[in-house]
């Protein structure tokens, strides 16, 4: 029985790690590269992680994970990636309280204003209709001017001629 034992131990090899030679290492252990469009993630040799090169919300789950598996320290990705110490711990710091779906579950915000809903966008009609300024408009709907002028040039609201 201890005869077996030792043979299983021989099997067992020393794996040094092995880097294609485009390589750019981020510690001793974890390195990147770049082929085809996509950004290959390796540990030891071994691919982790791939993401199309403009992927922004991959990226940043990737350096998160990097960071809350332990496999690179911030400061490490922060240096070889050329990146900001501090945007590689905001990206940790998400995923630690948000999980990896913040990553990617994104709505598109833009020309998007929160305060601006329909039941104001209702009333900023009757008040502009009753002939109040844009100023006076704003002010009762705790809104800005400029959103007022902003929703009549785009159509959404109408300003008596």
């Amino acid at each position: 029985m201890h005869q077996a034992h030792i043979k299983n131990t021989d099997c067992m090899q020393l794996q040094l790690p092995i880097f294609p030679e485009n390589t750019k290492l981020i510690n001793a252990s974890v390195g990147f590269f770049l082929r085809d469009g996509f950004v290959y993630y390796l540990h030891n040799g071994s691919p982790i992680f791939c993401h199309k090169k403009g992927d922004k919300s991959n990226f940043r789950y990737i350096l998160a994970n990097l960071v809350e598996t332990r496999l690179c320290e911030a400061g490490e990705i922060s240096k070889s990636l050329g990146i900001s110490h501090r945007n590689v711990n905001r990206y940790h710091k998400k995923y630690r309280e948000k999980g990896a779906r913040s990553f990617f579950n994104k709505t598109d915000r833009r020309g998007y204003c929160y305060q601006f809903t329909d039941e104001k966008k209702q009333k900023a009609q009757e008040l502009i209709d009753s002939g109040l300024s844009n100023v006076r408009v704003a002010k009762q709907l705790g809104l800005s001017e400029c959103s007022i002028r902003y929703h009549i040039k785009q159509g959404n609201l109408k300003k008596k001629n």
